[in-house]
């Protein structure tokens, strides 16, 4: 019984995917090639995008940007966010500028971006690294403020050290919520990467998006929009893949 749940478990996604493929063929039923192409004529433009080497090398530089974006961003903001979380009076004296900066969308920093490091890769990875930056610095403050009084307590009646105490304890139980961050600022990171490159970059795959649109290849938007998807789906799963391994290290859920 089981395993026929688990059969059944397994088949619903792709029940899903074919279903969307009939759907999106149906509607582009009523529309020109140019307007909506279907899935076949999407799937012939990827192909003759990968056969040429364009294809591979957008995602190539698309991934470069992301990665040095994202590891910044990572190094950056939950070393701050430990700090901040685990010392009060500096967060109360950072706070401020934190939710003065916070709201802001990284998009508008794009012209200032473009004045301070000019055109190419610098202003892309600007703007993705702000983008990732305040989800991670923010859920890593609360992660480290919500950790239970009572494991400090604890910890302290054993005469635990102050730095064996965040090591060891806060650090481990901040994780869960911190990972929360993480994942919400690839996601973000990933939506921005894109729209960076529409701006003011000459590769990657926001830059093939724009650059199909002038050509009037709707089949290569469309299908640039679909390598997005699948890449940020595929580096959403890596990430979870290393919070089970790390949880796993920690004795965590």
């Amino acid at each position: 019984m089981q395993t026929k749940t688990l059969n059944r478990t397994a088949i619903l996604p792709w029940l899903a995917i074919a279903a969307f493929l009939g759907l999106w063929q149906a509607v582009a039923g009523f529309y020109t090639h140019e307007q909506l192409p279907g899935p076949a004529k999407v799937f012939a433009g990827l192909m003759e995008l990968a056969d040429t080497g364009v294809l591979w090398e957008h995602i190539q530089v698309s991934l470069i940007r992301f990665t040095i974006s994202y590891s910044l961003a990572l190094v950056v903001a939950v070393p701050l966010g430990l700090l901040l979380g685990w010392h009060t009076y500096s967060l109360k004296a950072l706070g401020p500028i934190l939710q003065i900066l916070r709201p802001i969308s990284p998009i508008a920093w794009f012209p200032l971006a473009v004045l301070w490091f000019g055109v190419g890769n610098a202003p892309a990875i600007f703007i993705i690294f702000l983008s990732a930056f305040f989800p991670i610095l923010l859920s890593t403050i609360s992660a480290v403020r919500k950790v239970d009084p009572v494991y400090l307590k604890v910890a302290q009646n054993f005469g635990v050290g102050k730095t064996m105490l965040f090591t060891k304890i806060v650090i481990p139980a901040a994780f869960p919520y911190i990972m929360i961050g993480l994942n919400i600022a690839i996601g973000v990171a990933w939506i921005h990467l894109v729209a960076g490159e529409m701006l003011g970059a000459q590769s990657g795959l926001g830059y093939l998006i724009v650059d199909s649109r002038n050509f009037l290849r709707t089949d290569w938007i469309m299908g640039g929009m679909l390598v997005v998807g699948l890449l940020g789906l595929l580096i959403n799963t890596m990430i979870g893949w290393a919070e089970k391994g790390i949880n796993r290290k920690w004795g965590v859920g």
